[in-house]
């Protein structure tokens, strides 16, 4: 039926399936190297999307690579020099160490950054058509061969390619359509998140990036533009009774009231937007490549919000699938060759940061260790730096917790805390006993091949619509 009623037939070099911030960063970097590239998405842009958006330097970075950044900056969001954590009472303050000369994090809203992102692949030569929802995509043999869609005007169009990109999501259409959207690693979160935006007061220190831990919950300000500041909060995750109606402002006051030196933080703003939620997350990696198709941002990879990593991991590899691409757009086989490549490489980049962040996602107390290093972080700079640059990407969780850091954190955790000897011990045998499956799960699910079974030995003929939402942290 989709076949008789198409009414137009186009071919280009690549067709990308969103223009948020991976499919933007993979059709500018296409596009400026002089392939033809149409970006499709269901949504009238610009608009906003479920997103945390803060941008570490190293996110950063990836808009100065793609000439965005000034761009970016000039929406007026105040350049985050200073990192504060707070965990146990212990307040730990560090610098940015700089990517390619950047030593500062910004807090931008979605609609504003999303724009100019789209500005950027136009300015490259990408055409972008908004409100083009895809209704299932094309099959030559095995091979993805394009998209058909329904364009604004209510037409099926079919656009043929030799790249299809799926940067749509979390809910993503094409993952679903090739048969990838079933992940071959998740991890649940133990933690939702809620957040909202207030306005800024005049004395606030706009200049600084703050997270604190009480208990189980952890919240943050991030100062953004057009004066506000974004709060987030993420408690413990309850189960879906627990979400009901109203439960998103409930869960935002009750979690804000258990962090009192946040709730200080915020003392003389004015909270100017309704709660926004993300429940029953979890993390994971996609089948993410085969023969004509590649899944770059959230709808092949996605990490828990709270360590803020989605936007960066959407830019810097939307850029670098195309980079990895476009001279072997002209060959299946070698561009067969170019995407396994490109998919080994994220998931062997990504997988300590990924364990990185399913332990801060746990919503738990604080544990005996975490408190140690907190406490050992006060009077030593390096190690606050490192702390600062694994959420950057300059340092890796392993230069933290190296076998000589390690046994002087658990040495000094038996003598701050004797009263707590027995929570102690087991933290550290608990240590232990994660430290050895994280490394099993690298060895083995995540080494670097990714599982060929999660794609469709036949491919599927149609595709029921998806959501076009992006989250990305």
């Amino acid at each position: 039926m989709v076949d008789a009623l198409a009414t137009a037939v186009e071919r280009v070099d690549v067709v990308v399936v969103g223009a948020r911030c991976a499919g933007s960063a993979t059709a500018a970097t296409l596009a400026g190297a002089g392939r033809d590239v149409v970006v499709l998405d269901a949504a009238t842009l610009p608009s906003d999307t479920l997103s945390t958006h803060l941008l570490w330097p190293a996110g950063l970075a990836e808009l100065q690579r793609l000439d965005a950044l000034a761009a970016v900056e000039a929406l007026g969001a105040p350049r985050l020099t200073r990192a504060y954590a707070q965990g146990a009472g212990y307040g730990v303050g560090s610098g940015f160490p700089p990517v390619d000369g950047i030593d500062y994090a910004m807090c931008v809203r979605r609609t504003g950054l999303d724009a100019a992102l789209l500005r950027t692949a136009e300015a490259a030569g990408a055409e972008v058509r908004p409100r083009c929802r895809v209704t299932s995509v094309v099959w030559d043999g095995n091979r993805c061969a394009g998209v058909r869609y329904l364009d604004a005007a209510g037409q099926i169009v079919e656009l043929r390619a030799a790249l299809v990109v799926g940067a749509d999501g979390r809910r993503s259409t094409i993952a679903r359509a090739v048969g990838a959207e079933r992940p071959f690693l998740t991890v649940p979160s133990g933690r939702d998140c809620y957040f909202a935006y207030w306005r800024d007061t005049a004395d606030a220190p706009r200049h600084i990036a703050a997270q604190w831990r009480a208990g189980a919950d952890l919240g943050t300000a991030f100062p953004c533009d057009d004066g506000l500041v974004l709060s987030l909060v993420q408690p413990p995750s309850v189960s879906k009774h627990g979400r009901g109606p109203g439960a998103a402002e409930r869960r935002y006051a009750e979690a804000l009231a258990r962090i009192p030196d946040l709730t200080t933080r915020l003392s003389g703003c004015e909270r100017v937007s309704r709660v926004r939620s993300a429940t029953g997350i979890s993390s994971y990696f996609r089948r993410s490549a085969g023969p004509g198709w590649a899944l770059p941002g959230d709808s092949g990879h996605f990490k828990d919000p709270v360590t803020a990593q989605g936007i960066r991991d959407a830019l810097h590899y939307g850029r670098t699938l195309a980079e990895s691409v476009v001279e072997a757009l002209d060959d299946p086989r070698a561009l067969d060759a170019a995407l396994s490549e490109w998919e080994r490489r994220r998931v062997i980049e990504c997988r300590e940061i990924f364990h990185w962040t399913n332990r801060l996602a746990r919503g738990e107390n604080m544990r005996p260790l975490e408190i140690e290093l907190y406490r050992s972080a006060v009077g030593n700079p390096e190690l606050a730096e490192i702390t600062v640059g694994i959420f950057s990407r300059t340092h890796r969780p392993a230069e933290l917790y190296t076998p000589a850091r390690a046994l002087g954190l658990a040495v000094r955790a038996l003598r701050h805390q004797r009263a707590h000897l027995p929570a102690v011990l087991t933290d550290m045998a608990r240590e232990i006993r994660d430290s050895t499956r994280e490394w099993r799960t690298t060895r083995t699910t995540l080494r670097g091949n990714a599982p060929h079974s999660a794609a469709p030995s036949t491919p599927p003929a149609t595709l029921t619509i998806a959501g076009p939402g992006e989250h990305h942290a």
